[in-house]
Parts: structure tokens; C-alpha cells; sequence
């Protein structure tokens, strides 16, 4: 697949996060009025993630800094996309579980 079609895929699936990412923050400062929220980050370390929140719209914003940064180079691009990919995945699940969990 060219690289355009991976982007483009790319920014769907993260355009998808951050639709959930602001209702999932919206809950998460809902819990946290109410004495529930008492975690200082989502992922921690070992999830490859630079970012340290206990919202989801940062680990959103780093994603997309990824995407958009991008080498064009096929040997590179494939490097970089086997390190975004996982990222992207657990962030999507952690989202879909997180909606689920708070309904």
C-alpha cells in the first residue's frame, strides 16, 4: 500500500481517538469531581509512550506528531510505522475499554 493510503488510514484512526479521547477526559474529570480519579497516568513507561497524563488527549497529540512526522523512505517508514502501530492499537482498545466500563 502506498505510503498516502498508510497516512491517510493513519488519520482516520486517529481522528477516531480523539473523538473518544474528549468524551473518555469529559468522564475522566466527571470521576475525578467525584474523589474516583487517583492515578497519575494512563500508560505507563513500558507502553513506549513519551507522554505522562492522566487524560487521554496527550497521548492523541503525540500520536499525531508522529504521524506527521513520518519519513517518506520506505526502510524508515516501515521502522517508524512497527513503532506507532502498537501505540495507536493500545490506545484505541484502552479507549473502547474505558467506554465501556464507564457506562
Amino acid at each position: 500500500m502506498p505510503h498516502t493510503k498508510v497516512q491517510a488510514q493513519l488519520q482516520t484512526n486517529l481522528q477516531t481517538a480523539y473523538r473518544q479521547a474528549l468524551d473518555a477526559d469529559k468522564k475522566l474529570d466527571e470521576l475525578k469531581k467525584s474523589g474516583h480519579v487517583k492515578f497519575t497516568a494512563i500508560f505507563g513507561k513500558e507502553e513506549n509512550f513519551t507522554t505522562q497524563s492522566n487524560r487521554f488527549k496527550p497521548y492523541v497529540q503525540e500520536l499525531a506528531t508522529e504521524i506527521t512526522a513520518l519519513p517518506t523512505e520506505d526502510e524508515t517508514f516501515a521502522q517508524a510505522l512497527s513503532q506507532l502501530l502498537p501505540k495507536l492499537a493500545l490506545l484505541l482498545q484502552t479507549l473502547e475499554a474505558f467506554k465501556k466500563s464507564a457506562k
